[in-house]
């Protein structure tokens, strides 16, 4: 059997964290899906410059948005100018033909797009995300089942403990104190971190 044909299916997407903040951001709908992917974005990137477009705009949208003077509220229809200086577009509106019609719309500008429920039209994933101070933990289901990733999302929040930050700061401090070359220091902070996960220990400065 040939190479092609002998391997089982995997996620093939590569994670990447964006710098949202020095980025410009679309969101085409103010609706429930609107509400939750604007949501998302300001809990994780809360300076980043966001454009929300929609027919009618939720009053829960409203409120979310009255402390965030870099969120530009534009009630009315959907022209294709708005993609125009925008960096990264969502489309989170509850109906399939127009999401794909504008999705058409923001690639023929090659700008990157999310389209609510519509992995197959999707340049990107908007994943489940476990955060603990500094650390950051993406989850990906590859598309196939955001309730499974909100699962994980859980267990993770439950047995990653909230004293993370406290190690990532004193392995900041250790790391900027160790001699040697590169792959001394690797050595040296595999060391460190295996103590860490066995003895369940916070190094210290």
């Amino acid at each position: 059997m040939s190479q092609a044909f002998n391997h089982k299916e995997t996620n093939r997407l590569f994670p990447v964290f964006l710098k949202l903040e020095s980025l410009s951001v679309l969101i085409v709908g103010g609706g429930k899906i609107g509400l939750e992917k604007l949501s998302s974005l300001l809990s994780n990137s809360p300076q980043t410059k966001i454009r929300l477009v929609a027919i009618r705009i939720s009053q829960d949208v409203r409120k979310l948005v009255a402390d965030y003077p870099n969120i530009e509220l534009k009630e009315r229809v959907f022209i294709p100018a708005d993609v125009d200086d925008r960096d990264v577009v969502i489309i989170a509106i509850d109906d399939k033909k127009e999401s794909s019609r504008i999705r058409d719309i923001v690639k023929s500008k090659n700008k990157l797009v999310n389209v609510a429920d519509k992995p197959e039209l999707c340049d990107f994933y908007m994943g489940s995300i476990v955060q603990k101070g500094n650390l950051k933990i993406g989850i990906s289901t590859n598309g196939k089942s955001p309730t499974v990733a909100k699962r994980l999302k859980d267990l993770f929040n439950e047995l990653v403990p909230d004293e993370i930050d406290e190690l990532l700061d004193n392995m900041q401090a250790v790391r900027s104190k160790l001699k040697g070359d590169f792959a001394d220091k690797v050595n040296q902070l595999n060391a460190i971190t295996k103590d860490f996960v066995l003895d369940k220990k916070l190094p210290t400065q």
